[in-house]
């Protein structure tokens, strides 16, 4: 892993953390953001959705079972930066492919170790997601002035840089049942692996398609994937989705459940400092049940604009009536399904007049536990019914 090379990250608000290169030279930028997640690095950094951020881990110790190809999300790592607090010297796993110190600088990834992450998580949360920027070929007062100057997530349209530039088909596994078009907003591999293992073909299309090439494929489904940055510049996507409400059954995550909550006329918000991690707890409205769900995003639909009053005050615990049970949208009623236990934000609706749905978190995990992946099931159910 080589010497000791110092480097420093510095947010907007002036705050220095120190730690030790390990990744690639030269510094990068982004809104820096903390990962709850006890294992799944790999899964992490290749996540198109962290397209523009530097991705701090909690987790104490990142690197001891190595890389391997088969988890990456994507091409390659789509994270700006990464930062931890200890990375192993060595790694021991039958599947590894590799040490990820030597993935991290093979791709050119400008990534910090040792840094106190307990503090700079801590720093995140009391003062919200910020830009900043970090490296090793960089003084303080220059990172400062990097920091200060990059873009914030409010009105960046990061989906269109992460997303395919061309349609293309991913062919089920074993008996086909059907054919669902995928909307690539930065979808993960994993998400087309649960949908071809339940024996659908996916014709994965760039985000600007238009509805009438969408349909022209004749899908069974329509999927509208994770993906990067916020949802309102995606005015394209909003009326595609607009034009094909109860047309074809539809099926948002992530961005694409933001996306559907927008053509629905809801209206999203920025979070202070985002959901990302394996471990967050998101109660299911019409039996009570919890699930242990993962999580990356930076932004969250609002309902409450479509039942003409405001959100009552939060007293004590995160319940129920945080969110409104029914609203009417220009396409029927729609009714709030999952809430995160958190903060008491929407994680799911469902449209009640059109064969339509969408969560908020990631029912494929990689990583994390695996208790939402019946929403596939119930995507197919939808298609099928």
């Amino acid at each position: 892993m080589g010497g000791f090379v110092k480097g420093l990250l510095v947010t907007a608000d002036g705050s220095v953390f120190e730690g030790r290169s390990v990744g690639a030279s030269g510094v990068t930028q982004g809104e820096v953001v903390f990962n709850t997640s006890m294992t799944g690095y790999l899964e992490v950094i290749t996540d198109p959705s962290y397209a523009g951020q530097i991705v701090v881990m909690t987790v104490a110790h990142v690197g001891n079972y190595g890389i391997t190809g088969f988890d990456e999300q994507s091409e390659g790592p789509a994270a700006a930066g990464f930062v931890m607090r200890s990375l192993s010297r060595f790694h021991s796993n039958w599947r590894a492919e590799g040490s990820f110190a030597s993935y991290l600088t093979g791709h050119g990834v400008v990534a910090l170790a040792d840094v106190d992450t307990r503090r700079l998580t801590r720093h995140i949360r009391e003062h919200g997601a910020m830009p900043a920027a970090m490296g090793t070929d960089a003084d303080e007062s220059e990172l400062r002035e990097l920091a200060a100057a990059a873009p914030r997530m409010e009105g960046r349209d990061l989906a269109s840089r992460v997303a395919t530039a061309t349609p293309y088909l991913v062919e089920s596994e074993g008996d086909r049942r059907g054919k669902v078009v995928a909307m690539d907003l930065g979808i993960k591999r994993d998400i087309l692996r649960h949908l071809t293992r339940r024996g659908y073909d996916v014709m994965v299309v760039p985000p600007h398609t238009s509805a009438e090439e969408i349909l022209s494929y004749d899908p069974d489904g329509f999927f509208l994937s994770n993906g990067p940055g916020d949802p309102e510049p995606l005015t394209g996507p909003i009326e595609t989705v607009r034009t094909l409400l109860g047309k074809v059954p539809t099926f948002g995550i992530c961005l694409g459940h933001q996306v559907l909550g927008l053509a629905l006329g809801a209206r999203t918000f920025k979070l202070p400092f985002g959901h990302h991690g394996g471990n967050h707890p998101v109660r299911r409205l019409s039996d009570g049940k919890v699930e242990i769900t993962a999580q990356n995003h930076g932004f969250a639909v609002d309902l409450w604009p479509l039942a003409g009053s405001r959100p009552p005050a939060r007293e004590g615990l995160v319940t129920p009536d945080l969110l409104p049970q029914r609203v009417d949208t220009p396409f029927g009623e729609v009714a709030s399904t999952h809430q995160n236990l958190n903060d008491g934000t929407l994680e799911g609706l469902r449209c009640l007049d059109v064969p339509a749905f969408g969560v908020q978190y990631h029912p494929e995990a990689a990583p994390g536990p695996r208790d939402a992946a019946y929403l596939f099931d119930e995507f197919i159910e939808l298609m099928e019914s």
